[in-house]
Parts: C-alpha cells; sequence; structure tokens
C-alpha cells in the first residue's frame, strides 16, 4: 500500500531555481524598507515560503521572526500565519509532532480571530499529518471539519482540497474504493475550474491509483484497467510538471508502476528511478521511500531478488525512521517475500511477522465502519441543511455568556463533561480491551494456523530461531496409500462428490495418523503419505505405522460395503510400509512445507504400488522390526519384482484375530 499524495494549503507558488533567487532578492529588498510591522510580518512570511524544501531551517528562522514581531505588534493574522509557516517548515522535513504542535497553534489563533478560511486551512493541514502518521480516523474527522468550514464560506480551493484528502483516507481502506472514487471525481471538476494545477495532478494521480488497484474488489464497479490508470497519471505528470509543491515523484513512479505490469521493466526502472532522484533532490524523506518501494517492486516482478531486497531495505531504514506506517508495511512485506524467494526463510519469517503486526493496525474492519459512519453522518446532515458553522459559532458564543450568568448551569456543565470524560476513558478502556483480545486471537490463530502446516517441535524451532534445519533420522517408517478405482470412479460421479468422498477418507486418515503417532507428510492427488518417527524418532514407528494402516483398510473396506448396498460406485484401497533412513526439513519458496526425502520414501512407494487391494504390503526391513510383535500375523510374498527397484522380499500383514 503506497502512501497518496494529498493537499496542504501553501503560503506561495514555488518556483523555478532562477525564478526563486529572483523572487528571494526581490523580497529582501522589500525588507530593507520602512514599513508598517504588519507589512514586514507579510513579508518575511512570503520570503519564508521560498525556502520550505530547499532550506527549511532558513524557512524556519524567517517564520520565528515573523512570529516574534506578530506576538509584540499584536497582529494576530499575521501571528496565526506565522504559526502556519513554522508548521509547513517541519511538514516538509517530516517532522510530525512540531508540525502538528504550531498547527495547532494557528489554529486556535484564526479561530479566535474568525478567520474561517484559515480555520479551514489548518483542519486540512491537522489531517495531513495525522493522514501521513498513519491515523486515518483522526485524519477525517479533521478533514470533514475542514470540508464544513470550506462549503459554509464557499471557498473553493479548500473544499477540493478537503474533498481530495477525504478521497486519500478511503483508498486506504481496501473495502471502500467506492468512496474514494466519489469524493475525488467531485473534486477533479473544481479543481478544473479553479485552474489549480497541484489539486488536478492530485485528483488525477489518485484516480490513476484506483483503476489500478485490484486487490479485494468487492464494489458494484470493476474499476480495474491499467489503461486507465495510465491516463490519469499522465494527466498528473502534466499537470505537476506545471505545479512546484512535490508531488512529481508519485507520478513518474505511478506510471513505472504501469509498465512493470506490462513487463516494460527497463521503462518501468527508467520512471521510478527519476522518481527517486527528484525526491532525493528535494530531501523528501518520505517520497524517497515510496519511490524506493515503487523500485523494488518492480526488481521482484524482474526476478532481481538481490536488487529488489537492497531497495526494500533502504526503503525501510527511510520508512522507520519518518514512522511511515503505510510505507513501513509495503516494506515489511516486501522483504518477507524476496528473502523467502532467495531461500532466506530466516529473514523471511521475522518480516512476515513485523508485515503482520503492522498490518493488524491499519487494517481494522472496525475502524473501517467508523469511518463510514461519520461520513454518512455529515452527507445526511448537509442534505437536511442542520449544518452551519457559523451559526454554530455563534450558539457556542450565546451559550458562553449564559454560562457567565449562571453559576450553576456551569457547575451542571463541568459535571457533565467530567461524566461524558469518564465514560470516554471507559469507553478507550473498553476499546484497548476489545484490541487486545482481537491482537491475541490473531496471534493465536497464527499459532494454529502454523501447526497445521509444520510438526509443533518443527513450529517452535522456527519461530525460536527463525529457520529449522534439516536433519537425517537413521530409523523412519514411511507409509503411503492409494485408491483403487478412483480413476473409473471419477468418471461416475460429479466433482463436487469426489471431492468430497476424498475429504471425508483423507480426514479420518489424518484422524488415525494423530492416534498412533504418525506425521502426515502431504497428499498427492488420491495418494496420502505419513511418516512414524518425525520429527522426534522413536523406537515404535513400524507398528505404530502398521496399527494406523490397519485402520485406513478397515475404513474403507466399510465404506465400500455401505456403497455396495447402496448400489453406489466404490473405490478400494492399497497401502504400502518400508522403514529406512530419510533427510527431514522444511522446503518452499511462498508456503512453508515439512517433507521427507530418500530411497526409504521411493521405496515405501513401491511397496504400495506392488501391493493388492485390502491388504497392508510391508517390506523386509519392516518385517524384520515387527515379525516378533503379538497380534500380528504375516504371508511371505517371496520375491516381487518393484518398478525400478528390481525384486524385493514383501510381506502382507494382518492382525492375528482376522484369521488367513
Amino acid at each position: 500500500m503506497f502512501r497518496l499524495p494529498i493537499l496542504i494549503a501553501l503560503l506561495t507558488c514555488f518556483l523555478s531555481s532562477y525564478g526563486q533567487t529572483e523572487a528571494v532578492d526581490s523580497l529582501k529588498a522589500v525588507l530593507k524598507r520602512e514599513m508598517p510591522d504588519s507589512s514586514r510580518v507579510s513579508t518575511l512570511l512570503e520570503l519564508s515560503a521560498q525556502f520550505y524544501r530547499t532550506d527549511a531551517e532558513q524557512a524556519r528562522k524567517l517564520a520565528e521572526e515573523a512570529k516574534d514581531l506578530a506576538e509584540q505588534s499584536g497582529y494576530k493574522a499575521g501571528l496565526a500565519r506565522a504559526y502556519k509557516a513554522i508548521g509547513m517548515t517541519h511538514y516538509f522535513q517530516n517532522d510530525w509532532v512540531d508540525a502538528l504542535v504550531n498547527w495547532k497553534h494557528a489554529l486556535e489563533t484564526f479561530r479566535a480571530i474568525n478567520d474561517l478560511n484559515g480555520v479551514s486551512n489548518m483542519l486540512n493541514n491537522l489531517g495531513a499529518v495525522h493522514f501521513n502518521g498513519g491515523d486515518d480516523k483522526a485524519a477525517l474527522d479533521y478533514y470533514l471539519e475542514s470540508l464544513r468550514v470550506a462549503e459554509a464560506t464557499k471557498d473553493s480551493l479548500r473544499t477540493v482540497t478537503a474533498l481530495v484528502n477525504i478521497g486519500s483516507v478511503y483508498l486506504n481502506k481496501e473495502s471502500s474504493k467506492h468512496m474514494a472514487y466519489k469524493y475525488y471525481k467531485r473534486a477533479l471538476p473544481l479543481s478544473r475550474a479553479l485552474g489549480d494545477h497541484d489539486a488536478i495532478g492530485t485528483c488525477a494521480v489518485n484516480l490513476g491509483e484506483i483503476f489500478l488497484r485490484k486487490e479485494n474488489r468487492t464494489d458494484s464497479t470493476d474499476y480495474y484497467n491499467p489503461d486507465s490508470a495510465l491516463f490519469y497519471f499522465e494527466t498528473a505528470l502534466e499537470a505537476y510538471r506545471n505545479s512546484s509543491t512535490g508531488n512529481l515523484p508519485f507520478a513518474l513512479k505511478s506510471i513505472g508502476r504501469v509498465y512493470a505490469i506490462r513487463g516494460d521493466y527497463t521503462k518501468a526502472i527508467q520512471y521510478q528511478t527519476e522518481a527517486y532522484q527528484i525526491a532525493m533532490a528535494m530531501e523528501a524523506r518520505l517520497e524517497m521511500a515510496q519511490s524506493l518501494l515503487s523500485l523494488a517492486d518492480t526488481y521482484e516482478s524482474k526476478g532481481d531478488i538481490p536488487s529488489a531486497v537492497k531497495t526494500f531495505a533502504h526503503a525501510k531504514a527511510l520508512a522507520v525512521e519518518l514512522n511511515a506506517l503505510y510505507e513501513m508495511q509495503s516494506a515489511y512485506k516486501g522483504l518477507a517475500d524476496s528473502y523467502s524467494k532467495s531461500g532466506d526463510y530466516k529473514q523471511a519469517y521475522t518480516f512476515l511477522n513485523l508485515y503482520s503486526d503492522i498490518k493488524d493496525t491499519l487494517y481494522d474492519a472496525e475502524m473501517d465502519k467508523k469511518l463510514q459512519a461519520q461520513t454518512l453522518s455529515y452527507e445526511i446532515e448537509m442534505k437536511e441543511g442542520h449544518i452551519s458553522l457559523l451559526e454554530k459559532d455563534q450558539e457556542l458564543k450565546e451559550l458562553e455568556l449564559q454560562r457567565q450568568k449562571a453559576i450553576r448551569n456551569a457547575m451542571l456543565g463541568i459535571g457533565v463533561l467530567l461524566l461524558l470524560l469518564a465514560g470516554g476513558l471507559f469507553n478507550r478502556y473498553q476499546y484497548t480491551r476489545r484490541t487486545n483480545k482481537i491482537i491475541a486471537a490473531e496471534k493465536e490463530r497464527s499459532e494454529n494456523l502454523l501447526l497445521n502446516i509444520l510438526p509443533a517441535e518443527v513450529a517452535e524451532e522456527l519461530k525460536a530461531k527463525g529457520e529449522a534445519e534439516a536433519v537425517q533420522i537413521d530409523m523412519v517408517t514411511v507409509l503411503f496409500t492409494d485408491f483403487k478405482g478412483f480413476t473409473a470412479l471419477s468418471e461416475q460421479v460429479t466433482p463436487k462428490q469426489l471431492v468430497k468422498d476424498l475429504h471425508e477418507c483423507f480426514s479420518a486418515f489424518d484422524h488415525f495418523c494423530e492416534d498412533h503417532g504418525l506425521e502426515k507428510i502431504k497428499t498427492i492427488g488420491d495418494a496420502y503419505m505419513a511418516a512414524g518417527g518425525v520429527p522426534v524418532p522413536n523406537t515404535t514407528h513400524a507398528s505404530d505405522a502398521i496399527a494406523a494402516a490397519f485402520k485406513m483398510r478397515d475404513f474403507i473396506t466399510e465404506g465400500k460395503a455401505r456403497k455396495i448396498a447402496a448400489g453406489l460406485p466404490y473405490f478400494e484401497i492399497r497401502i504400502g510400509i518400508h522403514t529406512g533412513p530419510v533427510v527431514a526439513g522444511i522446503v518452499g519458496v511462498k508456503k512453508f512445507s515439512y517433507d521427507i526425502w530418500g530411497d526409504t520414501v521411493n521405496t515405501a512407494s513401491r511397496m504400495e504400488s506392488s501391493g493388492e487391494a485390502g491388504q497392508v504390503n510391508i517390506s523386509e526391513a519392516t518385517y524384520d522390526l515387527v515379525k516378533n510383535e503379538p497380534g500380528l500375523t504375516f504371508t511371505s510374498r517371496g520375491k516381487v519384482q518393484a518398478k525400478g527397484k528390481g525384486e524385493m522380499e514383501m510381506y502382507f500383514v494382518r492382525r492375528s484375530s482376522e484369521g488367513a
């Protein structure tokens, strides 16, 4: 998941290097003149804006000077704008906390002088900080309030800004693509009417993102269309080239993603490298991380895993430094996949856990519902005409006058406030408890899933060390089963019934293996493989395998009898068993799998294929281990030809109580 471009309101437009130098010189010349304090504050802030991206320290120094002068002269509007400018210098350095603190001061000051345009501006910018920090709920709260104020004051620019940013929150939610599309489509024509290149570019690039995503497509409209995505990305690129607000890298890397999807990796890498170089020249670390993530994805798709790992690692370092949650998530997932493909399962497992943890934080289903509910409430208020920020401001003033005249009412209000606070704390406590329970349940689910895939001992080793070493075990008994008549049966019954029969049989076999201490290895079509004495060696593996084999044979025999009585087609079973050394360990790139290898496995398979329906056929090696076991009877088959093995001694084994 890539962090999307959002809109923040700037004091001035950025210029080319030549134009910027000219503007800086002009503004410095103006500062040398005698002028009112208010004019000097405005000039200092205009000059500060020229250095936002090129020299943040110089920009901050000028903004601080403007702030001090505004405070001394009592120029409240200038003070609010100075706080805004200081916050801007922190924002462009991704210093979220300092940006947040200064913009909150600006918001308070704008409210104090009833500058609703400034209020809307700061609400939007505060939302941007929370959005970049991964707190989508807080971001949406600020964006919606900004939209209310902008529409109340008929401020088209800030209306567009809020619409685009609300759309960006929804585009981060896997199930809310239709909501993102709705807000972007409202914003694009307004942006064109304003002639605002930055707004046009941001609307277009985010619409392109909608058409490029295809995960979990549950919307009524199927948006996925790389050609449409490329159209919007190129529209954004053209708009951003006429704007200097810093989103050019996003358009470039997004165009690269489309070419990567088309398999044109040379063009993809060219665009994404250019995106990174531009971001680096601007010292825009967030955009650098985003460009690197896109480039790493292309390397991975191309099959250049070393370059992918190196690039993902670089992006991860930047994302962690910035605490950029969405970029951290993408980097962790990319590293997990890349390390897995390179065979470094220890690192893959480490980053897979990190990815799982951060994904739980970002994609909480309850949060999605709350976000949808907040916007729905806003839209209902708009339709009913019950929302007017100007009226609400007047109501607050009247309430304040009433509070000053009525002490008891004030005390009652405080009491109610305390109750609400207590209730809020309790709700937060309850929410925290629920969240912890959800996290615990998810971890337990992950543990159970791991145990379904791997033996418990191997799973514990993998969790403790990040890897599980392959080992040789000298004495293991391997069991193979295969169904006779299965192919013919598949031609007589429906696929659904066939799968149902297999599921019933293999589920029963799983229980039999568990009862007798065997480890299920895998199923291959209608064949089933298990082993005794792995992963922990024991001395009863041969007799355990035979006991499980009897139960498997009896289960199929009983099923055959029922089907004959019902006039239904049936199948029979052959079972083969052999004992010997194996190598055991984990294999797989995207999915871990516990497996065993060696000639013992091949020989056990030959015992099955050389057997007969309804019989348990064992090798001489297994016979030597169990020939003195009470309750077992053996029938020597002499030397039987086994494919690829030549002649081998084989025995049918049955319970003594079954007779000859």
